[in-house]
């Protein structure tokens, strides 16, 4: 009897640590393979809205907002335009009669995140800007964890700290190349932008994962198209009307705003397929590669110096993704007894524990978060 509680005891402190049984086909699978691809292709999007940033800001042009309305302007073209078509409470009106506040709030913080990130450079160094960005990890999983009832295991946490490794790496490799750091004209405000920016990045990803795995992607992004061309249009007249006017508009700096609104839009439109998929936690582990996409592009572009440790961050990276995402987590119901919930999953096939995205797990995440918020 004493062997058998003994065991018991054992295999729940396997369960909740993640470590089961796999091979190798059980966690390399198609869909894990789709999802790295996936994040990735969000990845390279925020790498060409950097580089578009970057030969602007060559250009003498600071406008961050003007960039951001651009965006949210073609997001309202396409999505409001698909919401005005439908019929009930799915059409654009009655969705604004009934939960304008909601997107308001969204659309606000998703808004002044973009703003304050991007003002951020022009105070503290990149330095600061690529480590504390990571502070949105954190954030995502205690918000996750409170109103998504979402719960981790220790595997996740460590997948999680690899991946911050290989960030680490990359900053690393940056100062070894003695990398142009930027403004250090007031550092601390530019840090404190960084935090909260990552703060508000972290509201806007729940309430984004929560909205597309429970009502409507298209939803979701149209009323982001509403809102944050009403809030990014209100901003730039109010801050950004000198630099607006002295512009030298040519081709060259057309293209680039075109650039930057349409990698903008790809990535609106794409990150919330993702998103259901997996969840905000795991999309913001893939998009740590978009730094080290953008040093790549700016090796040939910008004359960047290569360093081999660009290399190993890289593939450190992956390695943490795939480490997060070849274990699901789990939604914790109010009835429930967390240690019976992961013994629960022990009597389930391997292959059943891949991936949060499974659609069982999506299933009750979904009526879970309805019940939370």
């Amino acid at each position: 009897m004493a062997e058998r509680v003994e065991d018991k005891r054992c295999e729940k402190w396997r369960v909740a640590c993640g470590l089961y049984s796999y091979n190798f086909r059980d966690v390399f699978t198609w869909r894990l393979l789709k999802t790295i691809l996936m994040g990735q292709v969000l990845s390279v999007l925020i790498c060409g809205t950097a580089v578009s940033c970057q030969y602007l800001a060559n250009a003498g042009i600071e406008t961050p907002m003007l960039q951001s309305f651009f965006n949210y302007v073609l997001l309202l073209l396409v999505y409001a335009t698909i919401l005005s078509t439908r019929k009930g409470d799915r059409n654009i009106l009655q969705i604004l009669k009934t939960k304008w506040w909601k997107y308001l709030v969204m659309g606000l913080a998703d808004v002044e995140a973009n703003y304050a990130v991007v003002k951020a450079y022009q105070f503290t160094t990149l330095t600061s800007i690529q480590l504390l960005d990571c502070f949105v990890i954190p954030v995502l999983m205690l918000l996750s964890w409170f109103f998504l009832k979402t719960r981790y295991r220790l595997i996740h946490f460590v997948a999680v700290m690899v991946c911050l490794l290989g960030v680490g790496a990359m900053v690393g490799a940056d100062i070894l190349a003695k990398r142009d750091q930027g403004s250090t004209s007031d550092v601390v405000l530019g840090d404190g932008l960084v935090l909260l920016s990552a703060i508000l990045y972290a509201v806007s990803n729940i309430c984004q994962e929560h909205t597309v795995k429970n009502l409507s992607h298209v939803e979701f992004v149209g009323m982001m198209g509403f809102f944050g061309t009403l809030i990014s249009g209100i901003q730039l007249a109010v801050l950004e009307t000198h630099a607006i006017a002295v512009i030298k508009w040519d081709l060259h700096i057309s293209m680039l705003f075109a650039g930057y609104a349409l990698c903008m839009y790809g990535l609106y439109s794409f990150m919330p397929v993702v998103m259901k998929m997996t969840g905000a936690t795991a999309v913001n582990l893939s998009l740590l590669t978009a730094d080290l996409f953008s040093l790549f592009c700016g090796l040939f572009l910008f004359d960047y110096t290569f360093s081999a440790l660009y290399i190993i961050s890289l593939v450190v990276i992956i390695v943490g993704f795939i480490m997060f995402n070849a274990v699901p987590t789990y939604t914790a119901l109010p009835e429930d007894d967390p240690t019976e919930v992961l013994g629960g999953h022990t009597a389930e096939s391997s292959s059943d524990h891949l991936l949060a995205g499974d659609r069982d797990t999506q299933r009750t995440e979904t009526l879970t978060a309805v019940a939370a918020l």
